[in-house]
């Protein structure tokens, strides 16, 4: 395994390779480090605990692994599992593009207004609850205090789940005077609920 990126390689070509090299997977966190550890300089090679920082590298990393993933969609050749506790590459499967057709998160990460227009102070406030969480393996307990499920009486299901997302992004749309950020965070909780409750 080489120590150093090899020619002028772009972020996602970086990514492909680090992929390629991880058959069973590899967390954001892990694909982060060892594109610092190799040299990659499209990414900021500063500490992680500075939350602008943190922002702007998962979310270069993220913008990256969107772009490759519908990339392998019209090549048909793989299918990109993005998540960050586990991004890995699978078989192509025929009807799996439909899947981007209505992804948020995929429409977060490809526009980079939201890297440009995103401040310090967005970033600690969407740091200093949910996103820390996540990163810090509490994904589940995070997602379900998020939809405000944790202490529910009633047996959680997929449905149940899929009708409080709705009313969550009914509420919080930027449409009717919500955040980007607080929506992006709910669609992400219901990613991760989904693997969970399916």
């Amino acid at each position: 395994m080489s120590t150093e990126f090899t020619g002028d390689l772009s972020l996602i070509e970086q990514v492909r390779q680090l992929l390629d090299e991880h058959a069973d997977g590899i967390s954001e966190y892990q694909l982060i480090q060892t594109l610092k550890a190799r040299h990659s300089t499209h990414i900021p090679h500063l500490q992680l605990h500075e939350p602008l920082v943190l922002f702007r590298t998962h979310f270069l990393l993220f913008n990256a692994l969107y772009q490759l993933r519908d990339q392998l969609w019209e090549a048909r050749s793989a299918h990109l599992e993005i998540a960050p506790l586990c991004i890995r590459l699978l078989p192509y499967q025929a009807g799996a593009e439909a899947l981007a057709e209505h992804d948020p998160l995929r429409s977060y990460y490809l526009d980079m207004s939201h890297l440009r227009d995103t401040s310090e102070r967005d970033v600690e406030k969407l740091l200093a609850s949910f996103w820390t969480r996540i990163h810090g393996g509490e994904e589940k307990q995070a997602a379900l205090e998020l939809f405000e499920l944790d202490q529910s009486p009633q047996r959680l299901t997929l449905a149940l789940i899929k009708q409080r997302y709705r009313q969550l992004v009914s509420q919080h749309h930027p449409d009717r005077g919500g955040s980007t950020q607080r929506l992006q965070s709910i669609n992400l909780a219901m990613e991760i609920l989904q693997r969970y409750y399916s």
